[in-house]
């Protein structure tokens, strides 16, 4: 049998496949991603478990957090949990491998659309399919920080104000999906406009490569005639 990676034995690279198979295929049909990629994406996934003993089948949420400050690049722990809480179904918080590819193909995803719900179903803590004013107003905070309590309120609200003339289209109070979905199409810089829920750029490169998404990696271009 052809080893799905050196670093593993035959024993784990056999385990591998008999655990991962009908998921891989699952999800080349369901994701952007080819076979190859998505048996990357898993191996990864699989030796974070290795690293937790024989008897986990699990990643902890330690280590994904740690993914998100290190490799991610995502500091706001709120975001971490939110994210955290949006891929997982059960009350233990358990990252499942299927969780862990669906997680990639939104932070690969060339559909701005399919951020843009992501992003918002992160930003909605309550569930409520709108973003109010206290909830814009939390997130706000984290973007003023200082001495001066009263210019930092000032900038706050001020901040506040211009996110809502932006965002809230028919001045209801409220900032609803749809009018964030408008506005984010129009000009997509304000996608994370509450705070950093996916990697940047040379993020998405290191991650690429940790994984082997090769479709997601420019490489250089060397002149042959260079000595």
């Amino acid at each position: 049998m052809n080893k799905l990676d050196e670093t593993l034995d035959d024993v784990q690279n056999t385990r591998f496949s008999n655990i991962y198979h009908d998921l891989i295929k699952q999800m080349v049909k369901t994701t952007q991603f080819n076979e190859i990629e998505v048996q990357s994406i898993l191996l990864v996934y699989h030796k974070f478990v290795l690293m937790n003993g024989p008897k986990a089948r699990t990643i902890s949420k330690a280590q994904f957090h740690h993914l998100f400050l290190v490799l991610f690049k995502i500091y706001d722990l709120q975001i971490i949990q939110r994210i955290l809480s949006l891929i997982t179904t059960n009350a233990k918080k358990e990252i499942n491998p299927t969780a862990w590819v669906k997680l990639f193909s939104v932070f690969m995803s060339n559909k701005l659309e399919q951020k843009i719900k992501f992003t918002f179903q992160i930003y909605n803590a309550t569930n409520t399919g709108y973003l109010n004013r206290e909830a814009v107003t939390l997130g706000v905070a984290k973007f003023f920080i200082g001495d001066d309590e009263d210019e930092v309120n000032e900038l706050r609200a001020d901040m506040l104000e211009v996110l809502f003339k932006k965002f809230d289209v028919d001045r209801d109070g409220m900032i609803s999906y749809e009018e964030y979905a408008v506005v984010v199409k129009q000009n997509p810089m304000l996608l994370e406009f509450l705070g950093q829920c996916l990697p940047n750029v040379d993020g998405m490169t290191v991650i690429a490569y940790c994984t082997n998404i090769l479709s997601k990696i420019q490489f250089p271009k060397y002149n042959i005639d260079e000595k």
